[in-house]
């Protein structure tokens, strides 16, 4: 037995989850999760109770609560899936790891570096689990492409390039456009490439940016170019008026790896070597599945681990000051930020 959130849990013990918020993301985990042997959704809450009762009737989940306490009070949650939409990450999550639980949040982490630092405290003061659902981190192709770039396979790595873009529109009223939510491309389309680019290359040493900005405030359409002391760069954009390649590359010194369209669930890739055939890695399993990160939650959960070593928080951490970078280099900020003390 180990001892872990407040539980004793042995290596083979059904992990029991809350699911908090009820929107699009939190019904595509909810369904994959299901599938997952050795989970179970006890329970799910929203801020209505008629959504809450909606969606556990439709996935069969036996305790629906119509406001976040009562969930966080629940003796038999063991992890909280956070799916609210970017704004109220910080809280809902702070919430839940003050009542003992552990955490599964929704990219981006928060907001900004900000809130994530202070997520971040709460977890390890408490000795509470804390994981971002940064899910591109937990693929099995994606992971291979890291031990690849990291084994030396395509030499020094001298630039990365990804895109998501997505062809809208999103009218002014859409969450996508709305900045007391988070909205725009950065937070939640851009934080792929980011993140894609922090995993090859960790925390840039220079940020530039240029962005099309909306009437409302948020960021429309971005590029960014990172710039690490090695003399790598990374040219990343995020687009919510353009129906991007959604393609990524690696390129180095001695080869290159390309990811087609998709390339944050992607189902193959190819490996260039100079002198060398093309190599292609093929998904054994559903690429689109969430179920890679619920199992890395859950195992983790098990072995008494507080921090995913696919997902490190401090990972998460540098990706947030890297998004931050981006929304100062732009002009971006949100109301909370502007009205804090």
């Amino acid at each position: 037995m180990v001892e872990t959130c407040g539980v004793e849990m042995d290596a083979n013990r059904t992990v029991r989850w809350g699911i908090l918020a009820t929107g699009g993301i939190a019904e595509r985990f909810t369904t994959d999760l299901m599938a997952l042997d050795g989970a179970e959704v006890v329970a799910v809450a929203s801020r209505t109770e008629a959504s809450a009762k909606a969606f556990a009737d439709r996935f069969g989940i036996p305790r629906a609560y119509g406001e976040w306490a009562g969930l966080l009070a629940d003796e038999s949650v063991d992890v909280v899936y956070v799916a609210t939409p970017h704004h109220a990450h910080r809280t809902a999550a702070g919430l839940a790891l003050e009542a003992g639980k552990a955490v599964l949040c929704e990219k981006a982490l928060t907001l900004n570096a900000r809130e994530a630092e202070e997520l971040v405290a709460l977890a390890r003061d408490g000795g509470l689990f804390l994981m971002e659902a940064m899910w591109m981190y937990c693929n099995p192709l994606i992971r291979r492409i890291a031990e690849l770039v990291r084994g030396g396979a395509i030499g020094e790595i001298r630039t990365v390039q990804a895109d998501f873009g997505l062809v809208g529109p999103f009218d002014a009223g859409h969450r996508l456009r709305d900045p007391a939510v988070g909205g725009g491309a950065l937070l939640d389309l851009g934080v792929y490439p980011v993140s894609f680019a922090h995993l090859l290359l960790g925390e840039p040493s220079a940020v530039h940016a240029h962005a099309r900005i909306s009437p409302e405030g948020v960021d429309l359409n971005t590029g960014m170019l990172l710039g690490w002391d090695s003399g790598a760069s990374a040219l990343l954009s995020c687009s919510l008026e353009a129906d991007t390649p959604l393609t990524a590359s690696v390129t180095g010194t001695e080869g290159r790896i390309d990811v087609p369209r998709g390339f944050f669930f992607p189902e193959r890739f190819t490996l260039r070597r100079n002198g060398h055939e093309p190599e292609e890695f093929v998904s054994a399993d559903d690429p689109h599945s969430f179920r890679h990160e619920a199992a890395e939650v859950m195992r983790c959960l098990r072995a008494g681990e507080t921090e995913s070593p696919l997902v490190p928080l401090d990972g998460s951490l540098a990706v947030m000051r890297t998004l931050d970078a981006v929304r100062d280099r732009v002009g971006v900020r949100y109301p909370q930020e502007l009205t804090r003390v």
